[in-house]
């Protein structure tokens, strides 16, 4: 059986890269922002490049807030990367500017803290310490890397479950000048601050792991 992802076109990311990964790892893949398509796809990959309030205004223009939000009312996959997990995020400041994101977890995307060793924005290939059990890197090396290129992040992860029968999501760290969260599994929504799709090998069988699950 072919599964089916859509990678959501609202104007804030590199689609065709993400398209040829997502191929790559064994999916048949369409970008459009089409509600339909988006809805019914077997996964959603939410990308996202640039600041967090114009990717959220753009994602808003295409009806992508409420794709997202219907998608995993019903338990269907979605996965963000970059500020396509930034903005699932509760707010971003970037600049002085606050803007209010899809509000999945509770958290607030904030500048990365730049010192000697680590210069802002952060771009090039980190490892990640993986949370107990994640099926997202499942398979992978603990010496695997990551490529990142963002100049913010969360820094503190707020997410508490609410009562002892929920699961609480599986969270990954890396480290730029401080600590702040690479990825989350969390049901069907899954996100990376880092690109998969840039990452290689590795970055090629996350996605794999990612649409395994679909």
């Amino acid at each position: 059986m072919v599964v089916k992802v859509v990678v959501l076109d609202y104007g804030f990311g590199n689609v065709r890269s993400a398209e040829r990964a997502v191929a790559r790892a064994g999916a048949e893949v369409e970008i459009t922002r089409d509600y339909d398509a988006a809805m019914n796809a077997d996964g959603l990959l939410v990308p996202g490049v640039g600041a967090f309030a114009a990717c959220m205004t753009g994602l808003r223009e295409a009806r992508g807030d409420w794709i997202v939000e219907r998608r995993l009312a019903g338990g269907r996959p979605v996965l963000g990367i970059c500020v396509g997990m930034q903005i699932l995020f509760s707010r971003g400041i970037e600049h002085g500017v606050e803007a209010d994101g899809l509000d999945e977890w509770p958290g607030t995307v904030g500048p990365l803290k730049a010192d000697a060793e680590h210069a802002v924005p952060h771009m090039g290939w980190n490892t990640v310490e993986a949370g107990e059990g994640s099926r997202l890197f499942a398979g992978l090396p603990a010496d695997a890397r990551y490529y990142f290129v963002h100049s913010y992040a969360v820094h503190d992860w707020e997410f508490r479950a609410t009562h002892a029968a929920m699961t609480a999501p599986t969270v990954s760290w890396t480290t730029h000048g401080g600590p702040f969260v690479a990825a989350v599994e969390n049901g069907p929504l899954w996100a990376t601050q880092f690109h998969p799709e840039k990452s290689g090998d590795a970055g090629a069988q996350l996605l794999s792991n990612w649409i395994e699950t679909l």
